[in-house]
């Protein structure tokens, strides 16, 4: 091996070296952050009770525990909770939270469940959209909004096409966010390095299914509630706090 390799070698060992050296100090002196929705600790566990709104005006609404059956293939100190909203007309819709612990591959993609559910995205049609809000101040909620179809067979064997709207956002205790590479590849590894903080990332998703031809009145009910809901639960933005 000649002098510039022996170096170049040697270098790459020394980066090597160091990063290693880095990443287990910092995940000695870690802690976690506070997540960026409403909890409450478990008693005997690393797990956290995501509190979502029971009541709600015009609606009914209930913890769907076989949902949950998720967390089986989650790290073990995953927080979730599913609770789906039936108002009397037929229009229902299901949020999930999914808190995570020291794993963040908690927090996992819809493009890889939705499809494992039996879903075809329409990639053509997944855009990112803005919500207002106002409270706890006025702002815009950025949202990513997919939209999928499914044929699905009834009991008596007759089958039928139906559409899926899935919006989803990600928060921590201090930001919000549509961008997963935001909070994965910037914020998480910045306030990790800075601080020593493992900052708690959520990951809050509302799916409601509808007729063809639905998709846009669907979507519509889907901002009201989210309207309704998200101020009740999400814990950002603060008050006389920049996002």
């Amino acid at each position: 091996m000649n002098p510039s390799k022996k170096v170049l070698a040697g270098v790459l060992l020394a980066l090597i070296a160091g990063t290693a050296v880095l990443l287990m100090h910092m995940k000695a002196h870690q802690r976690l952050g506070e997540p960026g929705v409403k909890t409450r600790p478990m008693t005997g566990s690393k797990n956290l009770e995501v509190l979502l709104p029971e009541t709600l005006p015009g609606f009914t609404s209930e913890i769907l525990t076989n949902a949950e059956t998720v967390l089986q293939v989650l790290p073990r100190d995953t927080s979730f909770r599913v609770r789906t909203y039936q108002a009397s007309d037929g229009f229902s819709s299901e949020l999930s939270v999914v808190v995570m612990g020291s794993d963040r591959s908690s927090i996992h993609q819809p493009q890889i469940c939705l499809p494992g559910q039996g879903w075809a995205i329409d990639n053509s049609l997944t855009c990112v959209e803005q919500i207002h809000l106002a409270r706890p101040v006025a702002y815009d909620l950025p949202v990513n909004k997919v939209v999928a179809t499914k044929v699905i067979t009834d009991s008596q064997g007759k089958s039928q096409k139906v559409s899926g709207i899935y919006l989803y956002w990600f928060v921590d205790g201090t930001h919000y966010t549509a961008s997963r590479l935001q909070w994965m590849a910037w914020w998480l590894p910045r306030d990790l390095l800075l601080n020593g903080v493992l900052e708690r990332w959520a990951y809050i998703s509302y799916f409601s299914a509808c007729l063809p031809g639905q998709e846009t009145a669907t979507f519509e009910r889907m901002k009201k509630l989210i309207a309704a809901t998200v101020p009740e639960f999400q814990l950002v933005p603060k008050v006389n706090s920049d996002n």
